[in-house]
């Protein structure tokens, strides 16, 4: 499957720095605006740009997209910059990312509005041969003049008409219990959430149940957390929250979890720890594992069973180990017989 390349899409070079990531998006958002480019596959196009612009304006989205692609990006790979898992799911709402860049739903009109005294609607003349103000060129006039908006030389779209910005809500978190049997193997969580979404009429809303697919990869540490960008409650004049979900390990009955690595108690007598015996150990997928043991077994004895653990995050290929520790169970009561007989065998 062809993965996305983010920096082709906005034409710019893997090295290119937070203004020109900022600068090639506002032109080609104008260029492709939907509203103004008739053109076949603009709106695809457009849609396009504002994923583009999401992961490369984010510094730890970035990160991740430049070292594991977009395939990594968006299945969960650790990130670059901490030691917790991330995953990207675009919303798919390229109209949210260019409303929160340029401070509204239509710059076009807050354009003309914003400006100030005499530099009204009326000042704005059509260059020659253009559709509308605003052409695919990417020109429009002032004066008799020619400017570039397209590319910020003139007006700065990005920080044009900043009072009427709209502002993201805080995001709104969730745990999501996972067993350590869905960790080992994966699975797919399935999360309905309820709500408010905004009528045509863009001021009154009406509440809404929602499916969110969360695709467990194996090996998922606690702690892990899945963004759904823009998921979350819609109003008017904002952006919707992310909705986020963060990875939390159900109890188990029998391990305990370490990392990618399982803990086990096994129980056993004195006189096993003194003798040696073969322990019956429980593997997470339901095997029996057989770990005999030779020596003698002291309060602080560790065995160490590898691959026998969970899978690596970044390799799930490889897993950890299981790590055996031993409760010794020692009698409550010894007779006099038993104590002679013991202090005849034991050495000093």
């Amino acid at each position: 499957m062809m993965t996305k390349d983010y920096y082709k899409t906005l034409g710019i070079s893997k090295d290119a720095s937070d203004d020109a990531i900022k600068k090639a998006y506002r032109k080609m958002a104008l260029k492709f605006h939907p509203d103004k480019n008739k053109s076949p596959g603009a709106e695809e196009k457009f849609k396009e740009i504002a994923e583009a612009y999401e992961v490369l304006s984010d510094k730890k989205k970035r990160e991740v997209y430049d070292q594991y692609g977009e395939n990594g990006l968006k299945g969960g790979v650790p990130g670059a910059s901490s030691n917790e898992n991330f995953s990207y799911t675009f919303s798919g709402d390229p109209w949210a990312t260019f409303e929160t860049f340029f401070g509204g739903s239509n710059p076009f009109e807050e354009m003309f509005s914003g400006m100030g005294s005499g530099m009204g609607r009326q000042e704005m003349r059509m260059g020659p041969g253009m559709g509308g103000p605003f052409g695919v060129s990417g020109f429009s006039t002032v004066g008799g003049e020619p400017m570039d908006v397209s590319d910020g030389m003139g007006f700065n779209m990005g920080n044009f008409h900043q009072p009427g910005r709209s502002k993201q809500d805080p995001a709104v978190h969730h745990n999501l219990n996972v067993s350590l049997e869905d960790i080992c193997k994966g699975c797919t969580k399935k999360m309905k959430i309820s709500r408010k979404v905004l009528n045509a009429d863009n001021r009154t809303t009406r509440m809404e149940d929602k499916l969110l697919e969360i695709q467990v990869k194996p090996g998922w540490k606690e702690g892990t957390k899945i963004t759904f960008p823009k998921e979350g409650d819609q109003h008017p004049n904002r952006i919707p929250a992310d909705i986020v979900f963060t990875i939390k390990d159900k109890p188990h009955q029998i391990f305990k979890r370490d990392g990618s690595n399982l803990l086990y108690t096994a129980k056993i007598t004195l006189k096993e720890a003194l003798c040696g015996t073969t322990i019956k150990i429980p593997a997470l997928d339901g095997r029996s594992l057989r770990l005999p043991v030779q020596e003698v077994i002291k309060p602080k004895t560790k065995r160490r069973i590898s691959g026998e653990g969970l899978p690596f995050p970044k390799q799930p290929t490889r897993r950890g180990d299981l790590i055996v520790d031993f409760d010794i169970k020692f009698p409550d009561h010894l007779s006099d017989n038993v104590k002679a007989r013991l202090s005849e065998c034991l050495p000093n």
